[in-house]
């Protein structure tokens, strides 16, 4: 699977490995923000759909890579062997998740808020990511669109 969001590259900078739960990608400051919403129809109940968001095995099973993640406010995670990190903001059971992406030196925080709602095909999954680097906009769209929830749908429709 082609890694999205390798922060390294996007920035054309080189990340530190001693702070594993951080990228560093050098200054963003003085460039311009981007927020991105939409929905996503994925087809499975609300609660398969947080666990697949949420927990470390399943979030495995359809990214094909390891993931740290926790439901612990405040815990930091990664996913796509490092290519996404940040800090988990905030949970609630089978309807929704906050949290902060980390694009190196910015001043706003870069938030992403999944919101999931029951819907008759299944999940209507509402995705909101706020203050986006400008440079790294069209690749952001593009990894929530085919890599994140592309890889999500296409997982569910497997399994019927």
């Amino acid at each position: 699977m082609q890694l999205f969001w390798n922060l390294s590259d996007t920035f054309g900078c080189e990340c530190t490995q001693s702070t594993k739960s951080r990228i560093i990608a050098g200054k963003v400051s003085n460039h311009k923000m981007k927020d991105y919403k939409k929905y996503f129809i994925v087809p499975a109940p609300p609660e398969d759909v947080y666990l697949a968001l949420t927990h470390p095995n399943t979030l495995h099973l359809w990214t094909g890579e390891e993931a740290i993640m926790s439901t612990e406010p405040g815990s930091e995670f990664s996913l796509w062997d490092g290519s996404i990190v940040g800090r988990n903001l905030e949970f609630e059971p089978g309807k929704k998740l906050v949290q902060q992406w980390y694009f190196g030196d910015q001043p706003e925080d870069s938030i992403v808020t999944i919101k999931l709602h029951t819907d008759t095909n299944g999940t209507s999954v509402e995705l909101r990511h706020t203050n986006i680097p400008d440079e790294a906009y069209d690749d952001i769209v593009e990894g929530w669109n085919e890599t994140y929830f592309g890889a999500l749908i296409d997982f569910y429709e497997e399994e019927d």
